[in-house]
């Protein structure tokens, strides 16, 4: 039996402006507003960007606290909040750690090769886990390519990467003119994956480009869940520009239903995050 398809929502990204689409959601408000169209939707979960005064990616925990206090206020308290350590090339390691270390979100992504940069890295990286992981923090690790894969997988045999409350994102493409990502450039993915140190974690993909919601749903069928919206993608399926992230993820939900998934609401997308 397949299991329900968790659907996350990632509305704006680190990188795009208004410039790129007039309903990328930026402030607090706007944020609030659209998880709350988002989650009805049919989205359980929201990946969170805030920008400074300049709309220049951030890590400040103030800008987090508004923004998830405007996703609470306009969403409501189930939705799960997920907010991200992105560096962009702006922050270190240990920046991205006191920043949740002070935050103390229910949820977290952050890309491994952006946490473990050097062999010394490896100690206060594993530290800083072991601590999300007695906390009971939703920790969710990116992963670019196969070999992200088989790195997360050594660094959790070795114990520096905990297994409580954790999950996998496979990451396809990046921001780049033309970027159109394929269902079967998932592959490599799933072959590194199923190899080796297998872990029997839930993971997740997005996609970059207009296929996005073809790659989705191929990783739906096998057993994955799914992050859409205007972060990687500004197209729905058909090919016109999407209106805003609440479309990309209804048009993720019907293509899921047809095929006779069950969509995840909050509730079952944290039993399943946890277990």
């Amino acid at each position: 039996m397949t299991k329900p398809l968790i659907i996350m929502v990632a509305p704006n990204g680190a990188r795009r402006t208004k410039a790129d689409h007039p309903a990328l959601p930026i402030a607090p408000r706007e944020l609030g507003l659209d998880a709350a169209r988002c989650r009805e939707a049919g989205a359980a979960m929201i990946h969170l960007h805030v920008r400074d005064a300049e709309e220049r990616h951030s890590l400040d925990v103030d800008r987090y606290r508004a923004a998830i206090a405007a996703v609470r206020r306009e969403a409501g308290s189930e939705m799960i909040v997920q907010v991200t350590t992105e560096s962009v090339g702006l922050f270190s390691p240990a920046e991205q750690m006191a920043a949740m270390r002070a935050l103390r979100p229910e949820a977290f992504s952050v890309a491994v090769r952006e946490l473990f940069v050097e062999p010394d890295d490896e100690a206060a990286a594993g530290a800083f886990l072991a601590e999300q992981a007695r906390a009971g923090t939703l920790v969710q690790h990116i992963l670019y390519d196969a070999g992200d894969v088989t790195r997360f997988q050594g660094l959790a045999a070795r114990g520096l990467i905990p297994l409580e409350r954790a999950s996998v994102l496979f990451v396809l493409g990046r921001y780049s003119t033309g970027q159109r990502s394929e269902p079967a450039d998932l592959l490599p993915f799933l072959a590194a994956w199923n190899s080796g140190h297998h872990l029997d974690l839930p993971w997740s993909l997005c996609a970059f480009g207009p296929r996005e919601a073809a790659c989705l749903i191929a990783a739906a069928t096998l057993g994955g869940d799914a992050r859409v919206g205007f972060e990687n993608n500004l197209w729905r399926p058909d090919g016109s520009l999407a209106s805003d992230n609440a479309a990309q993820v209804a048009d993720l939900a019907a293509l899921a239903r047809g095929l006779g998934l069950t969509v995840a609401d909050p509730a079952t997308a944290r039993a399943l995050l946890a277990a």
